[in-house]
């Protein structure tokens, strides 16, 4: 058995004040309560809210407070993610991880920003995967990354065994985003810690899930505070043998044959997206997608040249 505490905290989060001191103040509650937690995480731009006006640069006073708090407690801490403004002034949705000595060692950029409503955030292009010695690997990404599952596939291909999922869903798509949590598990055979914070910072209802998919902690919508201990042996034994002995997915991925030219964006394989529309905020009143016909796509094929392909009609018509 390869046992590790980690303990996740949601809890309200303000918009238009900062949320440092309260996640430092229910962070030494957690510690007096429960001390034999060894990583703590929070919600997804728990310091300083949802709004990026608020973005700081990178080595802010807050991540220093931070680095103190992870050392005093002995304990590896994601203190949510932040807006971090670049001095060329770009904005990112930022998380980092800060070991039990107080050091940065990992930082992490939200690779996809919940558009078209982020419109103003960039996009990451590093994965974050570090190593808790003599425990496992661990892989952090941010709220909407989980829904493009090549985010989890290329950490688990990198062998990480707990996805660290730091959220802010306020929205009617938490049940979804839920239900994507735990087919993430079964899909890479890995623990997923989904903390989701409240108020302005989500409608809570955090959870973690086992390579199973079993939700072995399930929060309601209150400010709650769950260590739970989990075992990485549990995750080396399932991808070994097979989810209750049965489908061994990671194996079968990578004893595959076929190949996905989707991947290639020459290929043209992609024509059918790019007949979508543009992404863009829907409008009052909006028929985009109803009336949509027998459309074409424009995409380059293997000799750069440009083709058109047929989109697939719907069967439907549309009246009015």
């Amino acid at each position: 058995m390869t046992p590790f505490a980690i303990a996740g905290i949601q809890m309200h989060v303000g918009a238009l004040h900062s949320n440092v001191d309260n996640m430092r103040h229910r962070l030494d509650v957690l510690m007096a309560r429960f001390p034999w937690t060894q990583m703590v995480l929070f919600s997804e731009l728990a310091p300083f809210g949802p709004l990026h006006k608020f973005a700081q640069p990178f080595d802010s006073e807050a991540l220093s407070l931070f680095r103190e708090d992870a050392k005093r407690h002995n304990i590896w801490l994601i203190p949510g993610s932040m807006f971090e403004k670049t001095p060329e002034d770009q904005i990112y949705n930022t998380s980092v991880v800060i070991n039990p000595s107080g050091e940065i060692v990992s930082k992490y950029r939200k690779m996809f920003p919940f558009r078209p409503y982020e419109v103003e955030v960039e996009s990451g292009t590093e994965f974050c995967v570090f190593d808790v010695p003599e425990v496992g690997r661990f892989g952090l990404s941010i709220c909407y990354d989980i829904w493009f599952p090549e985010t989890t596939r290329q950490l688990t291909s990198m062998g990480v065994e707990v996805l660290l999922h730091p959220v802010l869903t306020g929205t009617t798509d938490r049940d979804a985003e839920i239900a994507i949590a735990r087919a993430t598990a079964a899909q890479f055979q890995c623990y997923v810690i989904d903390v989701n914070g409240l108020s302005a910072g989500g409608v809570g209802r955090s959870c973690i899930v086992d390579p199973s998919a079993t939700v072995l902690y399930q929060a309601a919508g209150q400010e709650e505070m769950f260590p739970i201990e989990i075992d990485l042996d549990h995750v080396r034994r399932q991808r070994e043998t097979g989810i209750k002995g049965l489908g061994q997915v990671l194996k079968s991925f990578r004893d595959r044959r076929a190949d996905f030219p989707v991947y290639d964006r020459a290929s043209g394989a992609d024509a059918y997206l790019h007949g979508l529309g543009a992404l863009e905020m829907p409008k009052q009143g909006s028929r985009d997608g109803l009336n949509t016909g027998n459309k074409a796509a424009l995409a380059e094929d293997e000799n750069g040249e440009t083709q058109i392909y047929k989109l697939p009609f719907s069967g439907r018509t549309v009246s009015g």
